[in-house]
């Protein structure tokens, strides 16, 4: 345990046994939402799971995103849950008449077994996250269990979405108290972004962040330039893989003026990283679904752990630091050696960054 009511997940196939052994003894209700939920082996376990749960009478809501789940999941899946009284529901399902809605997306990822404990972070649900179908090339990922009064919160956040109020977001209990944020509130439209920013205009020490999709905004960018000239301690962890290349092509267009300014970047070498981490001076941390990206920050409904605990930040912070023995740092001399061709995606991906 990193602190007490937290556990850290670094490993799917680890965090895929905590979640199914948390389902499968559930005596009242199961929530879960995932932005990916895939006909694949992890992709049946938990619908096996979830099915023999609302088979045996409790209630079993599957909340699934339907751009994430296109091409994933299946309509077998879906019967086999609904057949034995799980409940699903799609969100923002294509809609001719409403096309742009299909753009905004739940890309949360949240599990709630009896309102005693709660799983959120970037682990979606597919065999890509596990060693044990995937092999060595399994995505990178962090994910979080919490159990405690901070549950309540998860359950209230699952259940206003369900039922389409998608801007509640619970009391926030101070910068060092753990909290769950979701970024569109009444207040605040852009809630993550905010908290993200204000963390990065405050820190004294170090910026340390891991995000697979780095796509900032224009403010993003002018913080975490301040905070490295004024002789913070950034560093920027990237994948040198992605499975989704543009989205590398536009991170990329945005180094030299980084570097320029004194961040350090490094690109994770072994496998797809998909963590999506932040820990600013060893005493506040975060770890959730959110991109350091436009879609994250301005479009999607997005779910992130925040604490200054110290345990937590301690951990995270050791996660990172694990990560750039197995990453390359991406150096000024290097950087401008690089080939036209690259210079030409790093333009195209710029272009393209509103929209990815």
């Amino acid at each position: 345990m990193a602190v007490e009511g937290t556990r850290l997940f670094t490993e799917g196939d680890d965090l895929y046994v905590a979640m199914l052994t948390s389902i499968r003894s559930a005596r009242n209700s199961v929530r879960m939402e995932s932005y990916i939920f895939s006909d694949d082996e992890i992709g049946w376990q938990f619908t096996q799971a979830l099915a023999e749960r609302a088979a045996a009478g409790l209630d079993v809501r599957l909340h699934l995103d339907a751009a994430g789940a296109l091409g994933g999941s299946s309509q077998v899946m879906e019967r086999y849950l609904r057949e034995r009284g799980g409940f699903l529901k799609w969100f923002n399902r294509w809609n001719w008449r409403h096309p742009l809605r299909y753009n905004r997306r739940n890309h949360r990822k949240l599990l709630i077994v009896d309102d005693q404990v709660a799983f959120v972070g970037g682990f979606n649900i597919h065999r890509q996250s596990s060693r044990r179908f995937y092999g060595e090339a399994r995505w990178r990922d962090s994910h979080a269990a919490i159990t405690g009064e901070l549950v309540d919160d998860a359950t209230r956040l699952f259940d206003t979405f369900w039922h389409g109020h998608r801007h509640w977001m619970p009391a926030q209990r101070g910068r060092l108290t753990p909290t769950l944020v979701s970024n569109n509130t009444r207040s605040c439209r852009h809630r993550i972004h905010c908290l993200y920013s204000d963390a990065f205009a405050g820190a004294r020490e170090r910026i340390f962040l891991t995000t697979p999709y780095f796509v900032p905004d224009f403010l993003t960018q002018r913080r975490l330039i301040q905070a490295a000239r004024r002789g913070i301690d950034v560093r920027l962890l990237v994948p040198s893989k992605s499975d989704v290349p543009i989205t590398r092509w536009a991170a990329q267009a945005y180094y030299d003026v980084l570097m320029t300014a004194g961040m350090r970047i490094y690109e994770y070498q072994p496998r797809m990283l998909h963590a999506k981490t932040a820990v600013i001076d060893s005493d506040w941390a975060a770890v959730g679904t959110a991109n350091l990206d436009y879609r994250s920050f301005f479009l999607n409904y997005e779910l992130v752990l925040a604490s200054g605990e110290r345990g937590f930040c301690s951990q995270l912070e050791q996660h990172f630091l694990n990560d750039l023995t197995e990453s390359l740092p991406i150096t000024s001399v290097n950087w401008e050696r690089r080939r036209w061709s690259g210079r030409m995606l790093e333009a195209f991906g710029w272009i393209m960054r509103r929209w990815l």
